[in-house]
């Protein structure tokens, strides 16, 4: 079965293209890797007959690169008198502490669906909450991490769930009572719990490091060989505070970066989230391992994290995706304006990328970060995952069409996106999210039940 799609307007190889029709294959799975684009035609004014019309500029479905969907219930509380990040992550694990694998099903699947109303098709799922209060495991091992799956598919969008391995409250330092909940112990009863964890066709299992701190130097080597082993994403929060760094020269006598690279975890299938404070070798060591950078500019400010070297870095050549991270806000298009505007400040200067730059790390690059290398662009044979962003908004009235990326980026917000597809499937339709009807109902009372 076919379906025919006619854009308005697209965004193609870097431009805007006004008319273009797309067919795409439809399969029997929600959200299955069946829906692909057959065939894409320019220069077609008007719909075809019984084409699906999708006024305003159509782009990509949208990769958020880094999630931590529980953070979403902090929302607005962490707001109040001032702190730290340290004083943040005691919030963050009280919540934690009162999770559920049904409570956090709830919360993730509304999450989700927020993130498909923002135009975002793709979530990579860095998920470390993996047993019970007091670490111990459930009678389904994963039973967190499938209902984070499931929460996906409810949601209609596709998920790369990073299996994290935190085994350590900090250099030699086994983990505190909150975060008993999310070691395993050692990397190998790690790998043996995560390997249960099974490829779907709307779900990729990957791996991550939470930090260097988490894992005890001797055991990131068995986190790398299970990604390698796989062909599997790894991801890594990277020199986010600069305590870690400071702990980490006490402990090892190098940086994060340089312990990392020691033994095997950077690569061209790893991406470290925030790389905020690096040193010239940590930034050379990157690029040249062609490690992926993920920027997660509305978190990285809000906890005041500091400004990343993000244009040096893919100078480097480490290629950048983006991320919402604790979920402070859910627009990658705000991620992608924040990430231009930091260095602006940083630098006094502007224009360190183009629209299409900044659009390119939100969708394909993004994509790959999470194992979706056939996702992030609008071509025969890739996925049809698909976003729609209005011109016509209070927003994005009044620049000429073939400004689309412009205006997508540097005017439009979350609020502007009308149509979002997965797979050939129309998920977000005229605003309004097709499976779940009241999303705001949805989130309120997950929330209210993690805090309850």
């Amino acid at each position: 079965m076919h379906v025919t799609y006619w854009l308005e307007h697209a965004w193609l190889d870097a431009f805007v293209e006004p008319g273009v029709a797309l067919t795409v294959s439809t399969g029997g799975s929600a959200t299955g890797a069946d829906g692909r684009i057959t065939a894409v035609r320019k220069d077609v004014p008007a719909p075809p007959p019984g084409a699906v019309v999708l006024r305003g500029l159509t782009l990509p479905g949208l990769a958020n690169a880094h999630s931590h969907a529980f953070h979403r219930a902090l929302r607005s509380t962490v707001q109040v008198g001032s702190g730290t990040f340290w004083t943040w992550r005691e919030v963050m694990y009280r919540v934690a502490s009162r999770l559920t694998p049904q409570t956090y099903f709830d919360l993730a699947r509304a999450v989700y669906a927020e993130m498909a109303l923002a135009g975002i098709s793709a979530v990579g799922e860095f998920h470390y909450l993996h047993h019970a209060p007091g670490g111990t495991p459930y009678s389904d091992p994963n039973a967190m991490g499938e209902a984070l799956i499931a929460a996906a598919a409810e949601a209609g969008i596709r998920i790369t769930l990073l299996d994290t391995a935190y085994l350590a409250s900090g250099f030699g330092t086994p983990p505190n009572r909150p975060q008993q909940r999310f070691s395993d112990g050692t990397a190998d009863a790690w790998a043996e719990r995560a390997s249960l964890l099974k490829d779907r066709d709307h779900a990729r299992i990957g791996a991550a490091v939470h930090s260097v701190r988490a894992v005890p130097a001797g055991q990131l080597a068995t986190v790398a060989a299970w990604a390698r082993a796989r062909e599997a994403p790894l991801h890594v929060h990277l020199s986010e505070q600069t305590a870690e760094n400071d702990a980490c020269l006490a402990a090892h006598g190098c940086t994060p970066t340089r312990l990392l690279a020691d033994h095997g975890v950077l690569g061209p299938r790893t991406t470290g989230i925030h790389n905020t404070h690096l040193t010239n070798e940590d930034i050379a060591l990157i690029g040249g391992t062609s490690t992926g950078t993920c920027m997660c500019p509305t978190t990285e400010r809000d906890l005041a994290d500091g400004i990343g070297p993000a244009s040096r870095l893919q100078r480097a050549g480490s290629p950048l995706s983006l991320g919402s991270d604790s979920h402070a806000v859910i627009d990658l298009l705000e991620e992608a304006r924040a990430m231009e505007l930091n260095e602006r400040l940083s630098s006094r200067t502007r224009g360190h990328w183009t629209a299409a730059a900044l659009l390119r790390a939100a969708s394909v690059d993004g994509h790959a970060a999470l194992g979706w290398p056939d996702a992030g662009t609008i071509e025969p044979g890739a996925l049809a995952d698909l976003t729609t962003i209005a011109l016509d908004s209070v927003r994005t009235a009044g620049p000429l069409p073939r400004l689309g990326a412009e205006t997508a980026v540097f005017a439009a917000s979350a609020c502007d996106v009308r149509h979002t597809i997965v797979a050939g499937r129309h998920i977000v339709k005229d605003g309004a999210h097709t499976l779940i009807p009241d999303i705001p109902r949805a989130l309120a009372e997950a929330i209210a039940a993690v805090y309850g």
